[in-house]
């Protein structure tokens, strides 16, 4: 079953503020996979990061989506930024759902990200620097898997939404017209 909506993207591109918008349009529930690992793991995704490493992360996360393909209500998914690096991820996203990745600047990124100290892997000295080595690797990866790009800087979340929704992806909006 593909009604579901998956929202890929760095971090801070939006995905969890749109899926949220996306959610109360379709009237459906929201699934954040890193809120589902923390309330699993009953700790903070950088305490995860700190006490178990990205290995363990990333292999909680593979387990998320394990958890999703079997999930058979409509929902509207916001994965964390790293989740889609995986092959095998990559390969459960398509069996889940519609992709849409939500594609934000680095420089964009930085602004949003550059007081944000929850994000493990932006806790460096040269946040702008990480942020460009690491959207360099993974903009290639959202791109060849998503159903649809949307581009996110300079937008609000109102106006990235009713960019999906006008898209019409797939079943999920034939099964939810507004």
């Amino acid at each position: 079953m593909k009604n579901k909506l998956i929202l890929i993207g760095f971090m801070g591109s939006g995905k969890t503020t749109v899926s949220e918008y996306l959610a109360r349009h379709y009237q459906c529930e929201v699934l954040d996979t890193d809120k589902w690992i923390e309330q699993k793991e009953s700790l903070k995704v950088s305490e995860i990061f700190t006490a178990h490493g990205e290995e363990y992360f990333r292999n909680l996360e593979t387990k998320c989506l394990e958890f999703l393909t079997d999930e058979e209500k409509d929902i509207i998914i916001a994965t964390g930024g790293g989740l889609p690096l995986r092959e095998e991820n990559r390969l459960l996203l398509r069996s889940i759902g519609q992709i849409i990745y939500l594609e934000a600047s680095a420089d964009e990124i930085f602004t949003r990200l550059k007081d944000d100290k929850s994000r493990p892997l932006l806790n460096t000295s040269n946040q702008q620097e990480k942020i460009n080595e690491l959207i360099k690797i993974r903009r290639p990866i959202y791109g060849s898997i998503a159903n649809l790009t949307i581009e996110t800087d300079g937008k609000t979340c109102e106006e990235i939404s009713k960019e999906i929704i006008s898209a019409q992806i797939g079943r999920f909006y034939a099964k939810h017209p507004r």
